[in-house]
């Protein structure tokens, strides 16, 4: 025996589905609620990542203003040892041939009156005026 199936069409076309006004603004509210919900999460890593980038560049700005300070201790101490008054008169006498002054190879200068004449001390005198 051979069984036939009929279509039948329905025609829906016609029908609307009940929907109920308060359902659209709970879904609304919610979708809000879980826009400022990821909003807040999205601002809190933000500044957590930053602050950890900032953290980073911090220790690398310390790192180099140690070696900037060695680098100026090292360039002190090179200057100082370049403007040794020892190791200048060696260069004068030796690389451009300077010797000391004769007798009479220095002429005083006329002072104009009322002149002061600077005195130079040594470092390690503590000065009265002070």
């Amino acid at each position: 025996m051979t069984e036939f199936f009929t279509v039948k069409q329905i025609d829906n076309s016609r029908l609307v589905r009940p929907m109920a006004p308060n359902r659209m603004r709970e879904c609304a509210r919610l979708v809000l609620l879980g826009g400022a919900i990821a909003l807040c999460a999205f601002l809190y890593c933000w500044q957590h990542f930053q602050a950890i980038q900032l953290r980073y560049q911090l220790e690398s700005l310390r790192g180099e203003r140690s070696q900037a300070a060695e680098l100026n201790q090292e360039l002190k101490l090179e200057v100082a040892g370049l403007r040794a008054p020892g190791r200048i008169d060696i260069i004068a006498r030796r690389q451009l041939g300077l010797t000391a002054p004769v007798p009479g190879q220095v002429a005083p200068m006329d002072m104009p009156p009322g002149a002061v004449l600077a005195e130079a001390r040594s470092a390690a005198a503590p000065s009265a005026q002070q």
